[in-house]
């Protein structure tokens, strides 16, 4: 990868993705009027994929073969997952390494989660190359604060699957409180001292509070630093699961009143699954600026009507939003000592579920302290990942980022304990050592599991990977000295190193979980980016020009039938040669793109634009004479 050019910043979220950019002026998202990337994709019969707003909007049409909420399937295996498979529309099957895989059934083999992260990631480096004017290589990626170790590979996996170099993962919570405390709200942060701040992070499928202290920089040349206390979360908590309890509400009083047929959500066809979601998430929505939304849904057994009002929606997710209630109190547990006697000077709101009022309630509650919400909820995090891109590449100077663990890390011993060598919110990058022995007389091999979380036992635990230290010379239980390593860098990457002090045998990984995308599975999908590399380009050069193509064949289509007989008749018969031929290019694109050549296609497309000059022109003349009367 190249280490020149911008580092952009992007919020690859559950629902929806951004990219945005820093410079000397602050940070901007990117994409114009409409930056927001619906996180969906669907894959189409002919092997095109389709990305963001279309793929969202006629998911009901298409609820088989397009994927929504793929980030919570990021490294996680399918009992991790199967609280969320009777709201899916798409399969979700076991893959290799204990990973989830999504069953289409227009697709041969499953699909990783990483690969379809990297569909969106594609889609929004595209956006961000075209934009800035240079094909962007590098960008800082967020993830929530309480993703595992497991998941934070899998988001660097998508990177790299997508033509990006992760040159950093950020906790999303730390990113917006990089944007909050950069300045992009100056009437709050100006002049202001030391600050310590929550940022409470509610998104489409996650929850994570932080507790952070801004120190502003009291001089151009002194150096801003965003230390994180402490953080907490829950990384299957978001607004999936408000949806899912309208969808429950929807579906019981369907089948008591109407007399489905259905024992459960999941032996709904997906059709009617994927627009219960649809139509919950719309209630959903509504809800958060008025006082009751009506649903009507034709069952084909009857029609379902209700009028849910904001008391009762409240009532029916109040344990919902309660649950992230005990996530802020441990977080300002574990703050404890650092925190101001006063209190936290301000929270800010992060994540488009915050826009509901009684989680804004719960949140003011919760941290004591009015939630302070001038930053768009939606944009806030992928402008922070970009002010961190910009102080990576050096485009922007004067500020230093301090993030912690977000879980306890360490080694299965004897017995089957979990020693934790790392202690969640340790400050990154970090480092342990542990000194551990043989209990078996003879012993030259040792396998050290490495484990992720706060139980005591490491069956409890999440296991992260395996290596083994080898070759030690047969001693008596307890006489080899075995030192441990564990570092965790900037990004909560792991290396784990062991050495035996007697003899010298070294061994090291860097962890590559137990769940997620195997290293040549990830090779091999690499391998085939470039091998397929000139494919893919004319293929979506094909599909570009048809798509255009075919506004020009409407646009002129019209102005021909309406000004066709102002026009001499050899000029009107070349128009509508000129049109039949790209008609009948584009039509046999879309049977089989391999069938037409990209250039003639291109060509056949800007022969009929500088043809139809002469008729862009009578139709104005007319459209012109028309306005004036005559």
């Amino acid at each position: 990868m190249s280490d020149t050019g911008p580092i952009v910043g992007i919020d690859l979220g559950t629902t929806n993705s951004l990219v945005a950019a820093a410079d000397e002026r602050g940070p901007r998202v990117l994409g114009g009027e409409d930056p927001i990337v619906p996180s969906v994709v669907r894959y189409e019969d002919d092997g095109s994929v389709i990305v963001g707003r279309t793929a969202r909007e006629q998911e009901p049409l298409y609820p088989r073969t397009t994927i929504a909420s793929v980030k919570r399937l990021m490294g996680r295996s399918v009992s991790d997952v199967s609280g969320d498979l009777a709201y899916l529309g798409y399969g979700v099957v076991d893959g290799p390494n204990s990973t989830s895989r999504v069953r289409l059934p227009n697709r041969n083999q499953p699909i990783a989660p990483e690969q379809v992260s990297a569909e969106i990631l594609k889609a929004l480096k595209a956006r961000a190359s075209e934009e800035l004017g240079v094909e962007v290589r590098r960008a800082v990626v967020t993830v929530p604060a309480y993703f595992d170790d497991a998941q934070r590979q899998a988001t660097r996996t998508a990177g790299r699957l997508a033509g990006l170099e992760v040159v950093r993962i950020v906790n999303e919570p730390t990113a917006a409180a990089l944007a909050y405390g950069f300045g992009l709200d100056r009437a709050a942060t100006r002049n202001a001292g030391e600050r310590t701040i929550a940022v409470y992070d509610l998104g489409g499928g996650t929850f994570d509070v932080s507790i952070l202290r801004i120190t502003p920089a009291k001089a151009e040349s002194e150096t801003a630093f965003y230390e994180v206390l402490s953080t907490a979360g829950d990384t299957r908590l978001g607004g999936d699961d408000a949806d899912h309890l309208l969808i429950g509400l929807f579906f019981n009083e369907m089948r008591d009143r109407l007399g489905l047929e259905a024992p459960d959500l999941s032996s709904l066809p997906a059709e009617t699954r994927r627009a219960l979601k649809a139509f919950a998430s719309s209630v959903k929505h509504r809800l958060s600026d008025e006082d009751s939304a009506g649903v009507q849904i034709d069952t084909g057994k009857g029609v379902y009507e209700r009028t849910v009002t904001r008391d009762e929606f409240e009532l029916l997710i109040s344990p919902w939003a309660e649950m992230t209630r005990a996530a802020c109190e441990r977080a300002l547990r574990d703050a404890r000592g650092k925190l101001p006697a006063e209190g936290l000077d301000a929270a800010v709101l992060v994540g488009g579920s915050t826009r509901i009022p009684l989680v804004r309630r719960v949140a003011g509650e919760a941290l004591g302290v009015e939630p302070y919400s001038a930053l768009d909820p939606d944009t806030v995090v992928g402008l922070g990942a970009a002010v961190q891109g910009a102080l990576l590449s050096g485009a922007a100077t004067g500020s230093l980022l301090l993030d912690v663990i977000p879980l306890s890390l360490g080694i299965e011993t004897a017995g089957g304990a979990a020693a934790k060598l790392l202690l969640r919110n340790s400050a990154v990058p970090a480092s342990a050592k542990e000194t551990f022995s043989t209990g078996v007389d003879g012993q030259t091999s040792i396998k050290l599991n490495i484990v992720q979380g706060e139980r005591e036992m490491a069956g409890d635990c999440r296991s992260l990977g395996e290596f083994h230290l080898r070759g030690l010379p047969p001693m008596p239980a307890g006489i080899p000295q075995v030192e441990v390593e564990f570092l965790v860098d900037a990004n909560g990457v792991l290396k784990v190193s062991a050495i035996e002090k007697r003899s010298g045998k070294r061994a090291s990984v860097q962890v590559v979980p137990n769940h997620g995308m195997t290293e040549a599975e990830a090779d091999r999908l690499e391998a085939e980016s470039f091998e397929h590399a000139a494919d893919d380009m004319a293929r979506h050069r094909v599909v570009d020009l048809c798509t255009n193509g075919k506004l020009d064949l409407k646009w002129i289509g019209e102005r021909l039938d309406r000004f066709g007989d102002r026009l001499d008749t050899a000029y009107r018969d070349d128009l509508a040669q000129r049109v039949e031929a790209l008609r009948s290019l584009i039509e046999a694109a879309e049977r089989d793109w391999r069938s037409v050549d990209p250039e003639r296609l291109s060509q056949e497309k800007q022969g009929l634009d500088e043809a139809s000059v002469r008729l862009q022109e009578v139709a104005i003349t007319a459209s012109l004479r028309a306005k004036d009367g005559r």
